[in-house]
């Protein structure tokens, strides 16, 4: 069956290459569908296309083994090099006018930065576009839109994505204290209060990591921005075209604060929040008793929390409610974008292929993926943590990238980061903090 779907992704590929080449015969045989499957191939076979990206070590070998079955079918060759310095070495490259195929970028800002220059093929005139578009929400075809010096281009297609929009908690304790998963924000907060009166504080938080003080802290803002305004503003804040001291993004910093600073509400209190390493902040929820109940973060966190703990049994996760339900459920996501460089047969069919759920299928078996893919399948997903984020990727009614990672370097990974530490352990007013930032945008 695997073979049937790809030849027929196969020649659809190769049809939307040849159709303005001139008319084909119209008499055809019993044998013609499975002879222009070979023709296909035939034209491709033995062919190299150069990938560049950040995977190594153990995702590379995850990576090259999810894309096997189709350089065996199609006979081509992808060749990944991956580097620990990527962001350094493929400026390095494309500038010097040496560009691999195709490239992975795993923050689009920085391929954003190569679309301005007009260095990226746009996707909408090397692919079957529509094909593409069907395999997407449109959130997801939104984020690989972007300014070109010929106006927008679909400049790349998503392949491997992770959720961060999930809340964490001991499943033992909080079943045996009779808690319930909040579906709404109104319930969240009546879960909050409930745990109060219990004589407990509700959350684990902490921000503090080393260098980079202060990211997990631009992630909550990031998902209050999803919650409390429009995709729109979301997407101008990311741009530098609303300012942080705006009416809309004070909203979302108060949503955030109204758990962060409320007394109570954190375990340790505010103060404890910028010296508590992100990692160690979860880990007080599976002390004897809790001494925390909730923890929101990315599917990473799993691997600091307790050893020979078991998903689903000792632990589970839940979406992190919209405050705004006419928002819909909004999810903060990052993850890999593949986008061209150089435009042949192959490398049109590499691309298509890498628009499907089957480009990852492998991956997601092996763990550590999740596919942003309508045609993908979570019967793929062998754990349950990767299987449930999925489904809230699926249920997603839109998907945002991490904010941070889209901002210029000097802010995102720079002012809003150190700002926000500052305004959290009070050494700043929330004035003075978004002055700051707003004053470090680059020109």
């Amino acid at each position: 069956m695997k073979k049937i779907v790809l030849a027929v992704l196969m020649l659809g590929v190769v049809f939307a290459f040849t159709a303005c080449n001139g008319s084909k015969e119209k008499a055809q045989t019993a044998e013609a569908p499975a002879a222009a499957a070979e023709d296909a191939y035939a034209e491709v076979r033995g062919t190299v296309v150069t990938m560049s990206g950040p995977f190594t070590d153990n995702d590379a070998i995850k990576f090259d083994e999810s894309v096997k079955s189709f350089e065996q079918e199609t006979g081509i060759d992808i060749q990944y090099e991956g580097s620990k310095e990527f962001e350094a070495s493929i400026t390095i490259r494309v500038e010097g006018g040496n560009p691999p195929d195709i490239v992975d970028f795993p923050q689009p800002g920085l391929l954003g930065n190569f679309v301005k220059k007009g260095q990226v093929i746009d996707l909408n005139k090397v692919l079957d576009i529509n094909k593409v578009k069907s395999n997407y929400i449109q959130s997801w075809l939104d984020m690989a839109t972007m300014e070109s010096p010929d106006g927008d281009i679909m400049a790349g297609v998503w392949g491997r994505v992770n959720g961060k929009s999930l809340v964490w908690y001991n499943k033992k304790e909080f079943d045996a204290a009779g808690y319930t998963v909040p579906e709404t924000w109104e319930e969240l907060v009546t879960l909050q209060n409930t745990i109060m009166a219990d004589g407990d504080s509700p959350w684990a938080i902490g921000i503090e990591s080393g260098a980079a003080t202060g990211w997990a802290a631009t992630d909550w803002i990031e998902e209050m921005m999803l919650r409390t305004t429009s995709l729109e503003n979301y997407d101008k804040w990311v741009a530098g075209e609303l300012k942080f001291d705006s009416p809309e993004v004070r909203t979302a910093i108060k949503a955030m604060t109204d758990i962060w600073f409320a007394d109570g509400m954190v375990y340790g209190g505010r103060k404890s929040i910028t010296t508590t390493s992100f990692g160690d902040a979860p880990k007080v929820m599976f002390e004897k008793p809790p001494k925390a109940w909730l923890h929101k973060q990315g599917n990473f966190i799993t691997s600091f929390f307790p050893e020979n703990l078991v998903a689903g049994v000792d632990y589970d996760f839940f979406y992190l409610p919209s405050v705004d339900p006419s928002l819909g459920r909004p999810v903060l996501v990052a993850g890999d974008i593949y986008a061209m460089f150089n435009d042949r047969p192959e490398v049109r069919m590499v691309m298509q292929y890498f628009a499907t759920g089957a480009s990852v299928e492998g991956w997601v078996k092996a763990g550590g993926a999740i596919s942003p893919h309508k045609d993908s399948d979570l019967s793929w997903y062998t754990n349950v943590v990767d299987r449930k984020v999925a489904e809230v990727i699926q249920n997603a009614t839109s998907v945002r990238f991490d904010g941070s990672d889209l901002m210029p370097g000097a802010v995102g990974a720079g002012s809003f980061w150190k700002e926000m530490t500052a305004y959290v352990s009070g050494s700043k007013s929330l004035d003075e903090a978004l002055a700051a930032i707003d004053a470090s945008w680059p020109n």
